[in-house]
């Protein structure tokens, strides 16, 4: 387990002096809103990247077609309405009136069906909508149309999700970019418009507010659903990945928001001054679930016996403390969870199947590595420090895999290096890598249409590209289930499958809490971290 010092009050203020000086040349204070991300997100293109923080970057920029409510529920967003026709087979969408880029350009049918397009070659949910469509057709400015060759009653759903990567309409000239090619440019139609030619990577991002925005004329705000009320007319990201540099900027109020701040300094934000100037919240009650990644690819684990070891070893609550310790807030005194499976605990996906593999045992998991011939084997295991969450799980990974007798090599570096690195499909001598660990939100575990990480197609799958056909059979019939009981079949089902082949091992959950100064009001609750509705007292 990892131990961090707490840090003291005027130990943290101290470290103020450190903090990195940004221009004073802007509106004035209370109309411009700073906030410090979890991470950089280095690539800004919302369909390329699958990182949490570019998909935060993408819903102030850009817009959907549907929004997403706290229930999980569609509602129209960009779309006026909708008809289904033909038993299902044709979809038309009416777009709302006055929707404008920002480049000034309308918002027309085209744009929308070039952007599905691109994003449904690069999301799970979408590749399985692109199967199933027979043509797209823009029918005038504000009409489009689907026609599919079999139904797909999951439309709205596939068009409002949160999880990466998520439905944003681009322009139709950057929709047309190759989809496998990064866009640097960012043009959408959202509440906000970012400002090209003051990003730093790696040091800060700006938004202005949209004047042409036209917030939805009714519903309540819920999460990405409702009207999008940009309050500010400037948002500052900066990226801060010294924690108590973070947490003295947060104290003195050279910023309003820090997405992540670590379990150590709960304490700090919750006693004394601190207490009256600065809220602790949990705003996504999803929960933060960790998994370790092994590439399928090239070994050690290619060989499903060596995948299952992993799995036997795996205790969650050591990985959990490590990654929030043991300190809760508020109306959650534990912040970890353990008895994770392959679905998020509170989704209708979830069932107990298989989790009595995970056995908490090293010494079991030595002689089953043994039995697989790989006792020694060489484990080149990727780092993100710059990501607490990662670097704390990582560091108990590798001690656990060494315990269990892999020779490990564990290569640290930041997280942009990371993602460049796991696209590398190598071996392991011409650069290569054998897994990672990571974190996904609860609702990307929800269902297996937004579980990217579960999926057995191979070579296009997410970075460790797992085979698995059966896995991806189980898919497809919860895809067709024709109600709720055949859903969850399907989704058991996937879950045994997953104990026997481990796509990915579960190693536990937690919950996030964010830090903020208690003038501002109105955050909503969910994924992402949103930036409309947000005031200043």
């Amino acid at each position: 387990m990892l131990r961090r010092d707490i840090l003291a009050g005027g130990a943290a203020l101290a470290g103020a002096a450190a903090l990195p000086r940004f221009a004073i040349a802007q509106p004035a204070r209370n109309r411009v809103l700073r906030y410090v991300p979890h991470a950089n997100p280095g690539n800004i293109d919302p369909f390329t990247n699958t990182a949490f923080v570019a998909r935060d970057h993408a819903f102030l920029v850009y817009d959907q077609l549907y929004g997403m409510d706290e229930q999980f529920r569609p509602q129209p967003q960009m779309v006026q309405g909708h008809v289904v026709e033909n038993d299902g087979l044709l979809w038309r969408f009416t777009l709302r009136e006055g929707l404008k880029f920002h480049d000034g350009s309308a918002v027309r049918g085209r744009d929308c069906i070039a952007s599905i397009r691109r994003w449904g070659r690069r999301d799970a949910f979408g590749q399985v909508l692109m199967s199933r469509v027979a043509d797209m057709t823009e029918e005038s400015d504000r009409v489009f149309s689907i026609r599919l060759e079999k139904p797909f009653p999951k439309m709205l759903e596939a068009f409002s999700k949160v999880t990466t990567s998520c439905l944003f309409v681009l322009p139709e000239r950057l929709a047309n970019v190759d989809p496998f090619t990064n866009i640097t440019e960012a043009v959408g139609s959202g509440p906000y418009r970012f400002v090209q030619n003051e990003w730093v990577p790696g040091s800060s991002l700006a938004y202005t507010r949209n004047p042409d925005y036209v917030p939805v004329s009714s519903g309540t705000p819920s999460m990405t659903a409702g009207p999008k009320v940009a309050h500010f007319d400037r948002v500052e990201w900066r990226i801060i990945p010294d924690h108590s540099t973070a947490a003295a900027a947060l104290q003195s109020g050279e910023i309003d928001w820090w997405e992540q701040p670590t379990a150590d300094l709960f304490p700090l934000f919750l006693r004394g001054a601190n207490a009256r100037n600065i809220g602790v919240d949990i705003i996504n009650n999803t929960g933060l679930i960790g998994i370790f990644r092994p590439n399928h690819a090239t070994e050690p684990f290619n060989n499903p016996a060596v995948r299952r070891a992993v799995l036997t070893a795996i205790n969650q609550m050591d990985f959990m403390t490590a990654v929030i310790g043991q300190t809760g807030i508020e109306g959650r005194p534990d912040l970890r969870r353990e008895g994770i499976g392959y679905f998020a605990p509170e989704s209708p996906s979830a069932s107990a199947v298989g989790l009595d593999r995970m056995q908490k045992s090293v010494e079991a998991a030595r002689a089953a590595l043994q039995a697989a011939g790989a006792m020694g084997a060489r484990l080149v295991l990727l780092n993100a420090t710059d990501l607490s969450s990662i670097n704390a799980a990582t560091l108990v990974g590798a001690d656990l895999f060494r315990r269990m007798g892999f020779n490990v090599d564990l290569v640290s570096t930041d997280w942009g290096t990371l993602v460049a690195r796991r696209a590398s499909r190598n071996p392991l001598d011409q650069g290569g890598w054998s897994g990672f660990f990571t974190f996904w939100s609860g609702v990307d575990h929800w269902n297996p249409a937004s579980h990217a990480s579960i999926r057995g197609h191979g070579a296009n799958a997410w970075p460790g590209w797992p085979e698995i056909p059966a896995m991806e059979a189980q898919r497809d019939a919860w895809f067709d289930a024709p109600n709720d009981a055949a859903a969850l079949a399907a989704t058991t089902e996937m879950q045994r499958i997953a104990f026997d082949e481990v796509p990915y091992v579960p190693t536990g959950m937690y919950y996030q809490p964010t830090a903020f100064r208690r003038s501002l009001t109105g955050m909503l609750k969910g994924q992402p971290p949103l930036f409309w509705n947000i005031r200043r007292a």
